[in-house]
């Protein structure tokens, strides 16, 4: 039976379950939780509003998993994974649990935030001047857990991880494979790099193996002789240096203005797709279950009403895929996340695969992008797919949470999002289903800006790799308002604003060039043109599972077959966006806010800059807007004074308010910002 044939039974079998009410006795679960290390209380006793004091658990789960489950069959290579005693496959976990020291305050939600590389980053989204993330959401009496999903990663204090078993060929033999690893700005002077983790070579043998080089991603391939490298440590010993299968060296040094390509053969997997059920029976143990198989209580018991999952950037694709291969169905067949907020997140998750590598980053050649990309159903006939939905399987076990997807500009330019509005063809808006909302925030860098409204005293000049400074148009704001309308819709069943993002109907999605989307010609600026991380179709061999993003990649580097179709969303005589939920910033501008900006030197020097997005600011007076040749109004012309200006964010942020975008609190705070700032003092 071919892989593709056995997740098609698992899945109908799957179906089957639940439509006949069958139930399958849960084999699968947490069996143990060990708590490491209690803080009580944190924030060195601060009281949480009404909510009052938290504290902090963390530790491990201990849990296993029925590789014949059909909750599980989807798992690529867990039939390979060595079993205990009871023929389940084992894993360990990290976790930490965030809850009020009277659980009698906590408003009954579980967020379940999916850390990124193993960071917990929740925070972050909503954390705004004067107060953190956390301290918004303790004072709302949520209850947060971390744990950890990445099984390449090592441990480290303060990150979740999570230890998976290597799968084995049945004779005990290394399973092996073709694997591609790139290497590209490097330090100079640098001769040894590590290897992917967990993709050991198979053997020291270069001949093997292929390393080449090339100037651009363009340019000739240029091979590297077998004898001028090796897979060793040279960082102390002369080239050949100490073999070393999980290092590369080369002989007199890795030029940084060349990017490297290593095609090898590597052993002993990780079954990293495990990754997915740990979340699942975790959540699900912290949710439901009152102590596990050794008697050790669950520390918030009873107390759990809801779920909601959150996660930006790799762990918002984390989200999807966890969804779209039907892990938000226990192994009691029971919801595991009745709301998730996948945010800034333009792929699907490449977890699932043999010899994945997870941490990866939109790049050439990074399987992501392959999966069905879109929460309604739409027939990818470019790539000759079925007609499918991420929420296909949860759709048939009737377990789809509710979900907020949130991004803003910059996934347009770096993380290819146009084809989960559009589809593969660029040429129609795929309908939302009726428990997806979708908002967008126009002129945003990845993750949002730090906001504020002040006039920075000169243009000052890029830092870093980005030519452009800094965009500091901020998403934080609407988060808060947004999630806690996720929240209300989840357990209170109130409907949220409508969704708010760009639309071809609406001709606000163009082709990504300057005459199309109207943009400015803005003397000493850069055009858009030719920044977009381009949408490539892959061919990576015929055991891979496209659709599911899951199964093993054979062609190694994959081929590009074709390229599609991507579009962005227009803009003004500014160069600012026209769709969306605009920040008040957005909304009483003091420059032009990018999603994407230009690498200002290394090999990429001239392309799209990461998912970073600049800032192109405004004259402050008509006499320095004309003598600088700048088609767009200066500050003094738009607001004529401080006044002006204060009255202009006045407005916006009633808008926002009155449309549920924003909370009182941080309206309030917004407009004295405005009041405070040094805009046309």
């Amino acid at each position: 039976m071919t892989k593709r044939s056995f997740h098609l039974v698992a899945e109908l079998f799957l179906a089957a379950i639940f439509v006949l009410g069958c139930s399958i006795s849960a084999e699968a679960r947490v069996t143990k939780i060990l708590i490491d290390l209690k803080q009580s209380p944190v924030n060195e006793g601060k009281s949480f509003g009404p909510v009052g004091q938290y504290e902090m658990l963390s530790g491990k789960a201990f849990g296993e998993l029925d590789p014949k489950d059909p909750h599980n069959a989807i798992i690529t290579d867990i039939q390979f994974a060595p079993r205990n005693s009871r023929g389940m496959v084992e894993y360990v976990a990290t976790f930490m649990l965030l809850k009020p020291i009277d659980l009698t305050k906590a408003n009954g939600v579980l967020i379940y935030a999916v850390p990124n590389r193993g960071n917990r980053i929740l925070s972050g989204g909503f954390s705004v001047a004067g107060e953190s993330g956390e301290e918004f959401l303790m004072k709302r009496g949520y209850i947060i857990l971390f744990s950890g999903w990445q099984g390449d990663l090592a441990p480290r204090t303060g990150f979740e991880t999570i230890s998976v078993p290597i799968a084995k060929n049945p004779d005990g033999s290394s399973i092996t494979g073709t694997v591609l690893a790139r290497f590209n700005n490097m330090p100079s002077g640098t001769n040894t790099l590590p290897l992917p983790v967990a993709h050991t070579a198979a053997s020291l043998d270069t001949t093997k193996a292929t390393l080449t080089r090339r100037a651009s991603e363009e340019g000739a391939v240029i091979p590297l002789a077998s004898s001028d490298w090796a897979f060793a440590d040279c960082s102390k010993t002369a080239f050949p240096g100490t073999p070393d299968a999980n290092k590369l060296c080369l002989k007199n040094g890795f030029d940084p203005t060349y990017l490297y390509e290593l095609v090898y053969t590597a052993k002993d997997p990780l079954v990293l797709g495990i990754g997915f059920a740990a979340t699942r029976d975790i959540t699900s143990f912290f949710r439901r279950s009152t102590r596990d198989e050794t008697g050790t209580a669950n520390p918030i018991t009873g107390r759990v009403t809801h779920a909601i999952a959150q996660g930006n950037s790799q762990s918002g694709n984390f989200i999807k895929t966890f969804i779209h291969l039907g892990f938000n169905q226990d192994e009691q067949n029971l919801i595991v996340w009745e709301g998730a907020n996948d945010h800034i997140a333009g792929r699907q998750m490449a977890l699932n695969i043999r010899f994945a590598h997870p941490s990866g980053a939109a790049s050439l050649y990074e399987p992501g992008s392959e999966a069905v990309l879109w929460w309604g159903r739409y027939e990818d006939t470019v790539r000759g797919r079925k007609t499918a939905s991420m929420l296909d399987r949860c759709s048939i076990t009737k377990t789809c949470p509710r979900i907020f997807e949130t991004f803003g500009s910059a996934e347009f330019w770096g993380l290819r999002m146009s084809p989960n509005l559009v589809g593969t063809k660029a040429d129609t808006d795929i309908p939302l289903p009726a428990n997806v909302r979708r908002y967008y925030f126009p002129g945003t860098t990845h993750g949002g800006g730090r906001g504020g409204f002040n006039v920075e005293p000169s243009s000052p000049p890029a830092t870093g790799t980005c030519e452009l400074p800094n965009n500091n148009n901020p998403q934080a704001d609407t988060m808060r308002a947004l999630f806690v309308a996720l929240t209300d819709w989840v357990i209170k069943d109130i409907a949220p604003p409508p969704s708010q993002y760009p639309r071809i109907d609406h001709q606000q999605l163009v082709w990504p060039r300057a005459t199309a989307m109207g943009f400015p010609a803005i003397p000493g600026s850069p055009l858009p043109d030719n920044l977009l991380n381009p949408f490539y179709d892959y061919d990576f061999g015929t055991e891979f599972s496209y659709n599911d993003l899951s199964g093993v990649l054979t062609v190694q580097p994959p081929v590009i077959k074709r390229i599609l179709p991507l579009l962005v969303p227009k803009v003004d005589a500014d160069g600012n966006e026209t769709s969306g939920t605009a920040s008040a910033l957005h909304q009483a501008p003091l420059g032009t806010y990018l999603g994407w900006n230009v690498t200002r030197s290394g090999f990429y020097k001239g392309r799209v800059c990461g998912f970073a997005g600049g800032f192109i600011p405004f004259a402050k007076t008509k006499a320095e807007r004309e003598a600088a040749g700048d088609p767009r109004l200066s500050l003094e012309e738009r607001y004529q004074d401080h006044a002006g200006y204060v009255a202009k964010v006045k407005a916006a942020v009633e808008r926002l308010l009155q449309q549920k975008f924003l909370l009182p609190a941080d309206a309030e705070r917004l407009i004295r910002e405005a009041e405070s700032s040094n805009v046309l003092r």
